[in-house]
């Protein structure tokens, strides 16, 4: 992705995997072949495969920096976990993560923040890579932001990605827990989007009067702006989920602000027109 800037703002997109991921059919319990075919013209073969309805899904990061902060939204998946949640993503031996934020002008050292919109698999990968045998904070110099209930939520479950990719960061002195409106800086800050998790936020940017808005995984494909009400399989709460979702495509429809996604197909960015009563997704030019 070229570089976005949004006022004084820069914005780059840091992919850790790209690829065929599950059917629409498998992810949302509400999805059916009768409901997407008027919608293929423009879902596929981008968002989706028209005969299996698979949908395309890349995992990546937003690395943003203005004068004062060098921060990471989101850190994908990592490489030599011990998890097997999706096939090709457990124990991968691949460092292309780590060389595509090198190749953008930023080594791990120069991170000052690190902001994820959740804690799932997906999100919070490279928070931490092995040494020595051990988990350790990937960026040494960094603050880790995580929601107040989204953290909670996680050291309950206590899943073996928490254990390898949030827990090393609390022991080692670099988590800070917020609330789900924190502000970073001027013009950086949380949004409340829950539902997806029980403390998943959007990360808002603004400055000189440009606006973007990271959303996770409260939309994880372009199908969902034409069916606002399907909520993945995996929420917390789905019904929550689509209403939050429902109010976050109102609250942008038609609007200058720049929407990055975490898992829409290259470039991944754009605006949210209305389509009706529902949406559509317009991708940023490149």
């Amino acid at each position: 992705m070229p570089t976005l800037q949004l006022g004084e703002i820069r914005v780059d997109r840091i992919v850790d995997w790209d690829g065929p991921f599950l059917t629409a059919l498998q992810m949302f319990p509400g999805a059916s072949r009768e409901a997407l075919e008027p919608h293929l013209d423009w879902l596929a073969p981008g968002a989706l495969s028209a005969d299996e309805l698979r949908m395309n899904l890349p995992v990546q990061s937003y690395l943003v920096r203005n004068a004062r902060h060098t921060l990471l939204i989101d850190t994908c998946i990592g490489c030599r976990k011990s998890h097997d949640v999706f096939r090709g993503w457990g124990n991968r031996s691949d460092d292309a993560w780590l060389a595509g934020l090198r190749a953008a002008g930023v080594a791990p050292e120069d991170v000052d923040s690190v902001m994820c919109t959740h804690l799932h698999v997906d999100h919070c990968g490279w928070n931490t890579r092995q040494v020595d045998g051990r988990w350790v904070p990937t960026f040494p110099n960094a603050k880790y932001l995580f929601a107040r209930p989204e953290y909670e939520a996680s050291a309950a479950a206590n899943s073996i990605v928490f254990r390898e990719n949030v827990l090393p960061v609390m022991e080692a002195g670099q988590a800070v827990l917020v609330e789900l409106d924190h502000e970073l800086d001027h013009g950086i800050h949380f949004e409340p989007t829950i539902g997806h998790t029980p403390g998943h936020v959007a990360i808002a940017l603004a400055s000189k009067g440009a606006r973007g808005v990271m959303s996770g995984d409260l939309i994880h494909s372009p199908l969902q702006l034409a069916f606002p009400e399907w909520s993945p399989r995996v929420d917390w709460d789905s019904a929550l989920s689509a209403r939050t979702r429902r109010h976050f495509l109102e609250q942008h429809a038609d609007t200058s602000t720049l929407v990055m996604t975490a898992h829409f197909p290259q470039p991944s960015t754009g605006q949210v027109v209305s389509a009706g009563d529902a949406f559509r997704f317009r991708y940023r030019s490149v």
